[in-house]
């Protein structure tokens, strides 16, 4: 863990310009609501507690339920919106096209769908922003986007945002939601897992702050790479935090495990995690780390 004492404070610049990294048209892309959706008395249920409210209230709430405090999934979008500054995040353009290597039946399709339904291209969504007047690269992985998987084009995009960190010299924050590598992409899926570490190592070599924020779930391929290689490791509350999944390892060893195993609020216990952050306090907590570092 290297919260300190870091060889080089600043960013080396790359032989690349800042001119070299490029954004998505800023009328394509915006992090700012130009459609507000319409009050929804819908109700919501925590899964939880059991306490019901109405959709518009848990989203007003960034799906945090309001008794119980537990964190729902939400998308990657409402996630910029409620940690941009507003009007500042700008897309990294990073065109790279669908891959099926294994011939997977209906995977392109699959794909075609995704994109239409969720407005991304893949599943993490990078760009550049700035929290409370601190720049920075984010990158968050998209749970609606088939389970934020890592696959070809994700661990690409990953790699492009630490790049593109190094290029402006400015600090990288990861939220990470994922069940793991793409299986429709087969091998392929898990060298990402060596692509991601790599670019996190030379980012770091270079001086550079990698803040990672570990949501439910974070497990597999991503939590056994680029997810846990931060300076600074921060977790949602209960968020599930592993490799294999608890049912699984309590089949394979025969045993009982720990309760909350696995949890945020045991891997902070046990060293895993620096300090588990609620939702609404995120970009409070970010911006105090960005200035602290600057």
């Amino acid at each position: 863990m290297k919260l300190f004492g870091k060889k080089k404070s600043t960013v080396v610049k790359s032989s690349a310009s800042k001119e070299s990294v490029e954004f998505m048209e800023p009328a394509k892309y915006s992090d700012e609501d130009t459609n507000p959706e319409p009050e929804s008395d819908e109700s919501f249920t925590c899964s939880g507690c059991n306490f019901v409210t109405t959709l518009s209230e848990m989203k007003k709430n960034l799906y945090v339920c309001p008794k119980c405090g537990q964190h729902s999934r939400i998308s990657a979008l409402r996630r910029v919106r409620a940690l941009a500054d507003k009007g500042t995040f700008r897309r990294l353009k990073i065109d790279i096209p669908v891959l099926d290597p294994l011939g997977y039946p209906d995977y392109d399709s699959k794909i075609k769908k995704l994109q239409n339904d969720t407005g991304l291209d893949e599943g993490v969504l990078s760009g550049v922003c700035e929290i409370e007047g601190n720049k920075c690269v984010v990158a968050v992985m998209a749970g609606e986007f088939l389970m934020g998987s890592m696959g070809i084009a994700v661990g690409e995009k990953i790699t492009r945002s630490f790049e593109a960190a190094e290029r402006l010299g400015v600090p990288i924050i990861i939220f990470t939601a994922s069940g793991g590598a793409r299986m429709q992409e087969g091998i392929l899926s898990l060298m990402q897992m060596a692509k991601t570490s790599a670019a996190v190592k030379k980012y770091s070599e270079n001086g550079g702050l990698y803040i990672s924020v570990l949501t439910h779930p974070t497990t597999g391929g991503v939590s056994a790479s680029f997810a846990t290689l931060a300076d600074i490791t921060l977790a949602e509350p209960g968020a599930l935090i592993g490799f294999a999944g608890p049912r699984v390892i309590e089949q394979t060893i025969g045993q009982k495990l720990p309760k909350g195993f696995q949890r945020a609020e045991f891997q902070l216990d046990h060293g895993f995690v620096d300090q588990i952050v609620d939702r609404g306090d995120m970009r409070t907590v970010l911006a105090q780390i960005l200035r602290l570092h600057k």
